[in-house]
């Protein structure tokens, strides 16, 4: 009845949709007013061109200047500031997840921007039909939310970057029979370093060595100011997300770094309803299928938060340790602590969104999770 309703609602009201299909070089644009349908192009971040087929698409599809506007796209490499530049102008616009559109499940399908964007602007138009569920809409966070995080996401790549260093500089010293630990005197050590059959290492393999040393260093220096930074922010405590990561720091087993990627992905600007929503952002629901009388369960869903995900299984495992008595650890200990390896892996999945929900009632409502313990302040 809903969707006969909003149906009803638009085919009263003249609106013209808009699907873009958005790639590096050019944009695909898709206009219909229900009925009729125009395609063009514009070059990329061509905002006046982009207005001006808007202006065109309305006078070849006879609609009147101020006609209600909808448009939307898939989320990707172009991020936010295309939505909020299309709803400054007062057009209602949608970001949409990719992963939940629909497509042929043909071996071979035809794929280009022109389909992909008919395809999208379908769905657009069924959606505001009242299908709500033809696609997911993506939560669009604002310029100072987006800003929040990204202090714990450049820590993220540049703790991956070092990695690579190190990892580079141990094989390199590898190859010659060399084993050097990555110290702050690694550069005198290996001035006096010999091959595994006592040779001098090359001056060539030396440098090189000395290049990726310095680089590894760089990087660890800018991962320090970064967790530098981090620290005073949480320690002045000046904004609610702040609070927010002190509050959760309070919890024995619950470090700085994981209170900080909480909040900042999920907590200070995520508004969640119920458990549900929460742990469907996260990709921790369950996934049956059932067919008929074959029925099996395909394991979590992991289409939320992958960095919420990864580090909520971490959590878990830091929770078992540090909270035994709490009544979470004993749920997992009489479920899951007597099975093998396999069950004690499934079991941490279900235990990381118990333990998620946990935290976001403790949070929200201030209550504890029950038997945790707190850090002595």
């Amino acid at each position: 009845m809903t969707a006969v309703l909003q149906s009803e609602d638009n085919a009263s009201e003249a609106v013209m949709y808009m699907a873009m299909e958005l790639s590096d070089k050019r944009w695909r644009l898709c206009f219909s007013n229900g009925e009729k349908q125009r395609q063009v192009s514009v070059v990329a971040g061509d905002w006046v061109g982009l207005n001006e087929q808007i202006d065109r698409s309305r006078e070849r599809l006879k609609l009147a200047r101020g006609c209600r506007i909808v448009s939307c796209f898939e989320a990707g490499r172009d991020g936010f500031w295309i939505h909020r530049a299309l709803v400054e102008q007062g057009i209602e616009n949608l970001v949409v997840d990719s992963s939940s559109i629909e497509v042929n499940r043909r071996k071979r399908r035809a794929k280009s921007d022109k389909v992909d964007v008919k395809s999208l602007l379908r769905l657009l138009q069924r959606y505001w039909g009242g299908e709500r569920g033809m696609m997911s809409v993506v939560r669009v966070p604002t310029v100072e939310e987006e800003d929040q995080r990204c202090l714990h996401r450049e820590r993220e790549r540049l703790v991956k970057e070092r990695g690579s260093h190190s990892a580079r500089i141990k094989s390199l010293l590898v190859s010659h029979g060399v084993r050097l630990d990555i110290r702050s005197d690694f550069l005198e050590r290996l001035e006096a370093a010999k091959g595994g059959l006592g040779y001098e290492l090359g001056l060539d393999f030396k440098a090189e060595l000395v290049r990726e040393y310095e680089r590894y260093c760089l990087v660890d220096r800018q991962i320090k100011e970064l967790e530098g930074e981090q620290k005073a922010r949480a320690e002045a405590g000046l904004s609610e997300a702040m609070k927010q990561v002190n509050g959760l720091m309070l919890l024995k087993g619950v470090g700085w770094q994981s209170s900080w990627v909480l909040v900042m992905e999920f907590f200070a600007w995520r508004k969640f309803g119920n458990q549900r929503q929460l742990g469907a952002c996260a990709g921790l629901t369950p996934t049956p299928y059932s067919s008929g009388d074959g029925e099996r369960e395909q394991g979590i869903s992991k289409a939320g938060n992958r960095r919420i995900r990864h580090l909520m299984v971490e959590l878990s495992w830091l929770w078992l340790r540090y909270q035994p008595g709490s009544a979470l650890s004993q749920w997992f200990a009489k479920r899951f602590a007597g099975g093998g390896k396999r069950m004690r892996r499934i079991g941490i999945v279900a235990l990381a969104r118990k333990l998620l929900i946990a935290l976001w009632r403790y949070l929200k409502e201030g209550v504890i999770p029950e038997g945790a313990i707190l850090k002595a302040v």
